[in-house]
């Protein structure tokens, strides 16, 4: 469905059902989803034809590559929520200042980190996990990597944007364009031009600019409110409400990053084959959650609108719908990847040392994979209404109160098993605190619909 204006859109999303609305948005949503996980795993997948030590420094690297682009969620999410609930509420005028605000900070931002993390490069190498023997690879992909870092962080910001406006297939197009571009360059790149590890850099670095560009063009259309430099003016209230909508994902994306750094120290214990595979593990449980996030991605938009317009029970009901959808998947899906894991893992390396690490991991791994439909769900849903206290601790918990102690007490009494099972355990851990949030927030609003 075409939209020629904002509140020709903000009437659809106030109005359609919200079973219908949510599928609708969460289409785009995961297909982007899973053609970005799927590229980040093409790089896995080419690299781990040249030997152990490339494919652990892509592992080590994509820990900062969260960072950056927990930086841009940072951003995205912040200004998108803030900007889907002043669009529910028919506040056009706060919504674009807050557009240009979230996007020229998060280009910025991403200026800052190429140059600052190019200037430390080899102590920055060590710090995220690299051996001595990983090192010389991973200043080779991380060099070329940190060149997109801005249209890393400002293509969040765009992409986020244009989907908390309702414009998930808009959004998507740009996503997924840079996606296959990145896939077609990299044997290209790395085989044919002798490249090597670098060649993977440079793909996934021009796939990020030309992304960028696309989201560019997409975000003229659609009914969407448009980026304007005039429109810039920082503020200390703009900020505030970024930080407040944003810091749940810079958590739960920045956790992640230090998690996977902590995982890759953790594992070196053990060689080069265990961080390869548990890079691979990190890849595939990506992959697996990726659908899950893009569904998620879907409701967001449907929350922050009808929460802005105070129509509590679509907010509940698309809340109810979209954890009971999400669990049977998973089960499902998990289920098969358990069965399955061997050889899954195959498909990126053929050393028996990486195989036997990273099926173990990932069939510890998908034992706790449902319970992630009440645990992202819920921090969506947090995050979305403006919740940012409850929605932080939510995004914490997994990779971060829980995960962080656990991978340092679990490989001392459990050796290598304890590294392979720690993310299991810190799930079924978060679910704990996520379950009560949740549910004070779902009774505040059955109260505020009553009333």
């Amino acid at each position: 469905m075409k939209f020629e204006s904002a509140e020709q859109k903000r009437n659809f999303m106030l109005e359609e059902p919200v079973e219908k609305l949510v599928c609708r948005l969460a289409v785009p949503t995961i297909l982007s989803m899973l053609v970005t996980s799927f590229y980040n795993m093409a790089d896995t997948f080419f690299v781990g034809k040249l030997d152990t030590q490339s494919t652990a420094a892509v592992g080590v690297v994509f820990s900062l590559m969260a960072i950056i682009q927990a930086i841009g969620f940072l951003f995205g999410h912040g200004s998108g929520n803030y900007i889907s609930r002043k669009l529910g509420a028919g506040d056009i005028e706060e919504a674009e200042k807050m557009s240009a605000v979230g996007f020229f900070t998060a280009f910025f931002a991403g200026v800052v980190i190429m140059a600052g993390c190019t200037l430390f490069i080899e102590p920055l190498s060590y710090l995220l996990g690299s051996t001595d023997t990983i090192q010389p690879y991973t200043i080779a992909y991380l060099r070329i990597i940190l060149l997109g870092a801005p249209a890393m962080t400002a293509s969040l910001v765009v992409n986020n944007q244009m989907r908390f406006q309702g414009s998930a297939f808009y959004a998507m197009i740009g996503i997924v364009s840079g996606a296959v571009i990145n896939i077609a360059l990299d044997p290209i790149l790395i085989f044919w031009c002798g490249m090597g590890i670098a060649g993977a850099a440079l793909a996934t670095t021009v796939s990020q600019y030309l992304s960028f560009f696309f989201l560019l063009v997409m975000i003229r259309r659609g009914g969407n409110i448009q980026l304007r430099f005039q429109n810039f003016k920082p503020s200390l209230h703009f900020y505030k409400e970024m930080i407040r909508g944003g810091i749940p994902s810079l958590f739960r994306q920045g956790l992640a990053s230090v998690a996977t750094i902590f995982l890759n120290h953790a594992a070196g214990v053990y060689g080069d084959a265990a961080i390869a595979g548990m890079s691979i593990v990190s890849r595939i449980m990506m992959f697996a959650n990726s659908a899950l996030i893009g569904f998620g991605q879907g409701f967001q938009p449907v929350c922050g609108f009808n929460y802005g317009a105070k129509k509590y029970r679509r907010v509940l009901d698309a809340f109810a719908f979209c954890v009971k959808t999400a669990f049977f998947c998973l089960v499902g899906l998990a289920v098969a990847v358990f069965l399955f894991a061997p050889q899954l893992v195959t498909v990126f390396r053929k050393d028996p040392d990486v195989i036997k690490v990273a099926a173990a991991a990932l069939r510890y791994s998908v034992l706790s994979l449902p319970l992630s439909a009440w645990i992202i769900m819920c921090n969506m849903m947090l995050q979305s209404i403006g919740k940012g206290l409850k929605a932080s601790i939510v995004a914490s918990a997994r990779q971060g109160i829980f995960f962080l102690p656990l991978i340092m007490i679990l490989p001392r009494f459990f050796g290598l098993t304890g590294v392979e099972a720690c993310q299991a355990v810190s799930d079924f851990c978060a679910l704990t605190v996520s379950i009560p949030l949740g549910v004070s927030v779902i009774r505040e609003m059955q109260r505020e619909e009553k009333e």
